[in-house]
């Protein structure tokens, strides 16, 4: 689960990791048998329950916080994390991207490291991963309702039963200024290949440092 980020981190033992919407805990589970300190940031009361009852069953330690990124505790947690860490589509939840990474920065410590792995800005114009989502301009600033995610593996009657959910795609621009504009270092930018045609971008990491 966590072999294509592996190189973004340079060890887990006793790190203290945010997982910003760590879902189930997918990828905080195996960060936390490789030894990390991990606190999962998430809206979902459900995801909590399964992230909690898979840890338990794992045997190890895993803190869970339900909440609205955008009001994250940093009294509690500002300046706590060594690392923090998100993955498989998060910043189009956010419409306000410079805020979102505002509180990316004031989670870390000092020297601490952001890795933000995301849909590359290119499935604005061209579905390539397949979400059935539409396309726009690139440069599009639109606020469109979409699928939630996965959706699209349900039957219809169910699927057409589904809220919708608020995006807001960026440019690599928006997020690259962005991340610099809140204070960040920036130390690395990857792009990825999609998933079913290495010949276009997919995703991308960005690594930057507090």
């Amino acid at each position: 689960m966590l072999g294509k980020y592996s190189p973004y981190f340079d060890a887990y033992s006793g790190i203290k990791i945010a997982n910003i919407c760590g879902s189930c805990g997918k990828k905080a589970v195996p960060l936390a048998i490789l030894g990390a300190d991990v606190t999962v940031f998430d809206i979902s009361e459900d995801n909590k329950k399964y992230a909690l009852e898979v840890a338990s069953a794992a045997n190890v330690d895993l803190n869970f916080e339900v909440c609205d990124i955008l009001e994250i505790d940093t009294a509690r947690y500002g300046s706590y994390f060594d690392v923090v860490f998100m993955e498989g589509g998060v910043l189009h939840y956010f419409h306000d991207i410079d805020e979102f990474m505002r509180i990316m920065y004031l989670l870390l410590k000092d020297n601490g490291k952001m890795i933000c792995s995301d849909f590359h800005p290119f499935t604005k114009i061209s579905d390539v991963l397949n979400f059935e989502q539409p396309t726009m301009s690139y440069f599009s600033k639109e606020i469109f309702d979409g699928e939630m995610a996965h959706a699209r593996f349900f039957e219809k009657s169910i699927r057409e039963q589904m809220p919708k959910c608020s995006y807001r795609k960026y440019t690599i621009s928006e997020i690259i200024n962005s991340v610099i504009h809140c204070g960040f270092t920036l130390r690395r930018f990857d792009e990825h290949p999609a998933w079913e045609n290495e010949n276009v971008p997919g995703e991308f990491t960005i690594v930057a440092s507090k």
